[in-house]
């Protein structure tokens, strides 16, 4: 999970491109584009660091859009 997160982190910051998630091994890439903006809106101070931004969304899980819940649930979180 917390490499799932960290993709959505760099996804976030503008570091990591779309055709990057689909090589990677962190969730597909609708469960990314799901929780990216999630991550730019409530936790833009944070991003950068994984964790952080694990803990902010997870700390704002009544905020999280729809698809960024289903993707946490999914996740068991």
């Amino acid at each position: 999970m917390t490499l799932f997160l960290a993709t959505i982190t760099l996804t976030a910051s503008g570091l990591v491109s779309l055709p990057a998630f689909a090589q990677g091994h962190a969730g597909t890439q609708a469960e990314q584009q799901a929780c990216s903006r999630d991550a730019e809106r409530l936790c833009r101070k944070d991003l950068g660091n994984d964790g952080a931004v694990q803990s902010c969304l997870q700390a704002n899980r009544a905020k999280l859009s729809r698809s960024c819940r289903k993707v946490f649930e999914s996740h068991g979180m």
